[in-house]
């Protein structure tokens, strides 16, 4: 069984990856595979996002590919429907992890303080994205979650690079960092699949190096 836990052990970086045109999503889904990075998480921030999400399904079965940015139920079952196999929120809300639940939908609840965490505890999950990292306390906010939380793990997103990357991994909390310096906007824009092949094989190297 897939769970959203086994889903970011998988590696240590995901990449939060906007897409404007579906031609780039195989290429660009591709070049982070070949550089050892199988968990995507497409933002669901453009028209074009649900179609790179099938396109991505249908010609790189490596990539365990997901939908991010979900704010409604709809938009679960949007995400389930294009073939993705986990979903991402910024927040939480009682209905959203309802839903998730009761489709037995992967799914990494956004948490930024305390209460978010309580609330996402509350709804049975342990595993929660903490954004905005950066802007939310980075690394000293979840030192201080830890004694309060033992039992839940983060994957923070929001500001993060390849060098913050490493000291967010170093906390026993943090399964994974979510970034999008891997695939950014000029490199997509620019078909330079090598270079985000090479940041993927980088970032694939986080872990050990923490």
């Amino acid at each position: 069984m897939i769970t959203i836990a086994s889903i970011l052990a998988a590696g240590p970086v995901m990449p939060v990856i906007v897409l404007e045109r579906t031609e780039d999503a195989v290429p660009l889904a591709q070049a982070l595979v070949d550089g050892g990075v199988r968990v995507l998480e497409v933002t669901l921030r453009t028209p074009a996002a649900l179609d790179c999400v099938r396109a991505i399904r249908n010609h790189v079965p490596q990539a365990l590919v997901g939908v991010g940015t979900l704010l409604s139920v709809g938009q679960i079952d949007a995400a389930r429907d294009a073939g993705a196999v986990f979903g991402v929120s910024p927040g939480v809300t009682r209905a959203l992890l309802a839903h998730a639940t009761e489709l037995g939908f992967p799914m990494l609840p956004g948490a930024m303080t305390p209460s978010d965490v309580m609330a996402a505890l509350d709804a049975g999950y342990t595993t929660m994205k903490f954004f905005p990292a950066a802007q939310a306390g980075g690394v000293e906010m979840l030192k201080a979650f830890a004694g309060p939380f033992p039992g839940v793990s983060f994957c923070p997103t929001g500001g993060i690079d390849a060098v913050s990357a490493l000291r967010y991994l170093a906390l026993k909390n943090v399964a994974c960092v979510g970034g999008s310096w891997l695939a950014p906007a000029d490199l997509v824009t620019a078909k330079n699949w090598d270079e985000i092949t090479k940041r993927a094989r980088a970032a694939s190297a986080l872990r050990h190096a923490a």
